[in-house]
């Protein structure tokens, strides 16, 4: 092969090419600034293999170093939540799913801003007025993090020409602002509360809280002596619940669901207000038991837990999707009680073919969820008025179909995670003026047989009603009201003896008085075995076609 030469007959040397250029990733792209922005001293002492660690730690004592990274990965994340579309926390699982060059710092701290975010959006779109956050998630995504950290701890080189925009946003006092922003809640929410809680100051304040991680431990494979004990062991502390036997308390939330103690089935998420829906139904062993609207199933376990794994519980729900969940749970779990069912809607076949053969039955109630807003803060920017409106009618049609299914003597357990009257207590009134066969039970003095002792000023309060909030209890916000179907007494035939001495005869209201033999014979002791009426049902169930 002939060498190239040039004019004066020597060899030409062959040109370089050019290496491609690399592109640097947006960890990658931070750690060049970091090493830029160093002093030659800290260049030179400088271990690349020790980089992370540093990194985890704060500038100084309650101070956060933020960087570029965490402000163009936020608004990221924001430009998607602050549609109000969705779920933050399953967008946000999204999002952080396809962020996978962002470490455990930057993960934390966004996260949090996130959060803060939404728990304070009503403050946030008050300050930037009158830009919309969700046209500005960065600037968003800045005064979220200026808020909750100070602007001082972000560099002058990220803030740029947002600086002086974003100091204007900060020299308002919350204090100028109306009353329901900061309340943090909508208006039309915020009109309600104020009516029915004279406490609601305090109840707001507490709403904006971040809620602790509150577990139900599994009583068949475990004690919460033994979880705390375990717990201890990782390094994590823990303690019992105020409330519920079952209840074991974090103040952190760590990645629990690859634990041990979560895979093998002794503890399971739930909130310590709604582990008391489960002692309020107090299934016993052996009966017929339906979760009407058993979601995730969260409750559903509960009470297999405390029948033991036996007699037989109906969970059924509409939504395919969420009950399917409960399937693995429950085998985790332990539990071989649970027959998971998904309806059409609360007229189901399924649902009429146990008409009058329920011993409990737990209504879970669709609702607002205004009583889940410390953990979920985006909800009450995506929820409406409107929507209470079509969601009361469906809160009103279910219980009504669901006390069809229950035997004299049964007990109905209405619940919901609202903090309004409107989808509690009006709902419950509207149905014993509907229902005469019906009487409320007290709550606390049911949970008080069990050894749960609420406040005496709750009972005072609220009445016969179960009632939890977090500025009163460190829960979320629950309902709950216990009715029992009263037994007929048995037809007699018309004597002008008896009506003569009709009056002896005893009131309605007197008979709700009366323990119904019903109320007796559900006090009475417990078997392991399922009665003869169980076993029947239950050999006819096993012949209807296969789930769906």
């Amino acid at each position: 092969m002939e060498s190239k030469t040039n004019k004066s007959g020597a060899a030409r040397p062959g040109r370089r090419r050019e290496a491609p250029k690399r592109h640097l990733t947006d960890r990658q792209r931070a750690a060049k600034e970091r090493l830029a922005r160093m002093s030659p001293e800290e260049r030179r002492t400088h271990d690349p293999k020790k980089a992370p660690n540093p990194r985890m730690k704060s500038t100084h004592n309650g101070e956060v170093r933020i960087t570029s990274l965490i402000v163009d990965e936020l608004a990221k994340a924001l430009r998607k939540i602050l549609k109000l579309d969705g779920p933050a926390d399953v967008l946000m699982s999204l999002y952080f799913k396809n962020a996978r060059h962002l470490g455990p710092r930057e993960r934390t701290i966004i996260a949090e801003a996130i959060y803060y975010t939404m728990r304070h959006l009503s403050m946030i779109t008050w300050r930037m007025a009158p830009v919309c956050p969700a046209k500005a998630p960065k600037l968003t995504g800045l005064l979220s993090l200026a808020l909750q950290y100070g602007i001082d701890n972000i560099p002058d080189a990220i803030l740029g020409r947002e600086k002086e925009p974003l100091k204007n946003m900060l020299r308002p006092k919350n204090s100028e602002a109306p009353k329901e922003i900061q309340a943090e809640v909508p208006k039309w929410l915020y009109d309600k509360a104020v009516v029915q809680y004279t406490d609601h100051k305090a109840l707001f304040e507490a709403m904006q809280q971040s809620a602790p991680l509150d577990l139900r431990v599994n009583t068949l494979k475990a004690t919460p002596d033994e979880v705390i004990e375990e717990l201890t062991q990782h390094g994590v502390q823990a303690e019992k619940g105020q409330y519920s036997p079952e209840c074991v308390r974090l103040n952190i939330k760590p990645a629990l669901t690859q634990w041990p103690i979560y895979k093998e089935g002794k503890v399971d998420v739930q909130d310590e207000g709604s582990q008391l829906i489960a002692r309020l139904v107090q299934p016993k062993r052996g009966e017929m038991v339906c979760d009407f609207c058993a979601g995730a199933g969260g409750k559903t376990l509960a009470l297999g837990a405390l029948m033991k794994s036996t007699g037989r519980i109906y969970a059924f729900d509409v939504n395919e999707k969420r009950l399917a969940g409960l399937t693995p749970r429950m085998r985790r779990a332990g539990l071989s009680n649970i027959h998971p069912a998904v309806i059409r809607n609360e007229h189901d076949l399924r649902v009429k073919r146990l008409y009058g053969k329920m011993d409990r039955v737990l209504v879970d109630a669709p609702c607002s969820g205004t009583g889940t807003y410390r953990r979920n803060p985006d909800l009450k920017w995506r929820f409406g008025e409107d929507e209470l409106d079509r969601i009361n009618e469906i809160q009103k049609s279910v219980i009504r179909s669901a006390a069809k299914m229950l035997k004299a003597g049964g007990r109905l357990v209405y619940a919901t995670c609202s903090i309004l009257q409107r989808e509690n207590q009006d709902v419950i009134n509207d149905f014993l003026a509907e229902n005469p066969d019906f009487r409320l039970l007290n709550s606390y003095e049911i949970l008080g047989k069990q050894g749960i002792e609420i406040s005496p000023y709750q009972a005072q309060r609220f009445g016969d009603f179960f009632v939890m909030l977090p500025q009163l209890n460190g829960t979320d916000g629950f309902f709950g009201a216990v009715l029992e179907k009263v037994k007929p007494e048995s037809k007699r035939k018309a004597s002008k003896a008896e009506e003569e001495t009709a009056s002896e005869v005893p009131t309605l209201e007197q008979k709700k008085e009366a323990p119904t033999e019903a109320a007796a014979s559900a006090e009475a002791a417990q078997t392991d075995q399922p009665s003869e009426e169980v076993k029947e049902e239950m050999s006819e169930a096993a012949e209807e076609p296969a789930k769906a």
